[in-house]
């Protein structure tokens, strides 16, 4: 076994064992998640988030396996091949790296966090067009969460194949994020569609049975020697579907911090862990905060344009952590300017 297999099982398990740990214990009650608890586990994601920034930037030449100069310059030209060694001997050469490694990690964190803002207002919108239960939110979330990290491990490492390959395929990622970050900066608000309108519950409401109730927290039950899907296990489907939609936009704006999937895969699973109780945190502030959207939409221009002058950016003199700087900017200039602008409210006689 490589060390770079060994070193994703390792994180694998150990994310899989704090999700189990949660519905286990944490979860086994089925209830309304309050603002105070939802403010606990949203602190404590972020701060493992966060923390391991930390685990990156002593011990992140392990993932690779990196045990001399010549590995180490190998790893550097496939993965980081922004960076230039200013020193000559391997430790220091090693602390340069790891500190290289850490900012993309934290720079990709901040990026799939920011980005995930508009994945909880689709969640939210699924949720309530289905009329789902309060208690029931966490429990779907749970599982929707668990299925994201699948396929955003399949998104990533299928992304850096391709990237390997056909390196011009970074032109058309920052392409499509500038479209996209333009195209939300200057669209008009509208009306979001009826969620049971969704294509995909028409065809499944055709080829399936749907038991047209809830059936207490089960996406599923047998009833006369026939299996029954509730509304629950659709709401799931559209949860997922949602995820994917999003990694469109989330996995080719964390490659323009680290071509490295461990990285990206590292930055992109601790930010989606935290995305469930975030939800329940933001849920009802989401008409507070009005020019996250915007926020949203510079990012992706951002990133998008840093993809499509990334061969030039060297020459220029970028160096990885003004992305971490602009980010941390527009995430705060976000969060002030709603605070301080906040939208005013139309009075109805």
């Amino acid at each position: 076994m490589s060390v770079e297999i060994l070193s994703i099982v390792v994180f694998l398990l150990f994310i899989l064992s704090i999700l189990m740990f949660d519905l286990v214990f944490v979860g086994r009650k089925v209830h309304v998640l309050s603002t105070r608890e939802a403010l606990f586990w949203s602190f404590l994601w972020i701060t493992l988030g966060i923390g391991f920034y930390f685990v990156v930037l002593y011990f992140g030449h392990w993932v690779h396996g990196i045990g001399s100069v010549e590995k180490l310059r190998e790893v550097a030209n496939l993965y980081n091949p922004y960076l230039e060694f200013k020193t000559g001997t391997f430790e220091s050469m090693l602390r340069e790296y790891n500190r290289s490694q850490a900012i993309n990690y934290i720079s990709g964190y901040f990026i799939e966090e920011t980005l995930s803002i508009d994945n909880i207002f689709v969640m939210l919108m699924i949720l309530q067009g289905f009329s789902v239960p309060l208690k029931d939110y966490k429990m779907v979330l749970f599982w929707g969460i668990l299925g994201a990290i699948v396929l955003r491990f399949i998104f990533i490492f299928a992304g850096v194949v391709i990237i390997r390959k056909f390196e011009w395929m970074l032109l058309v990622f920052g392409a499509f994020l500038l479209f996209q970050g333009i195209k939300i900066l200057f669209e008009k608000e509208k009306e979001g569609k009826d969620p049971k309108d969704s294509w995909l519950i028409k065809f499944m409401s055709r080829r399936v049975n749907i038991y047209p109730e809830y059936d207490k927290d089960r996406f599923w039950f047998r009833a006369n020697g026939k299996l029954f899907f509730t509304p629950l296990f659709l709401v799931l489907i559209l949860i997922e579907l949602s995820d994917v939609v999003f990694a469109f936009d989330s996995v080719p704006a964390i490659f323009a911090v680290s071509r490295d999937p461990y990285i990206v895969f590292f930055s992109n699973i601790f930010a989606i862990l935290g995305l469930r109780s975030l939800f329940f945190l933001i849920a009802n502030l989401v008409n507070k905060f009005r020019f996250l959207k915007p926020g949203v939409a510079i990012l992706l221009v951002f990133v998008g344009a840093k993809l499509l002058f990334h061969a030039k950016l060297k020459g220029w003199g970028f160096q990885p952590e003004y992305s971490l700087y602009f980010i941390a900017a527009v995430m705060i200039g976000s969060i002030l300017l709603s605070v301080l602008f906040p939208k005013k409210e139309i009075r109805t006689e």
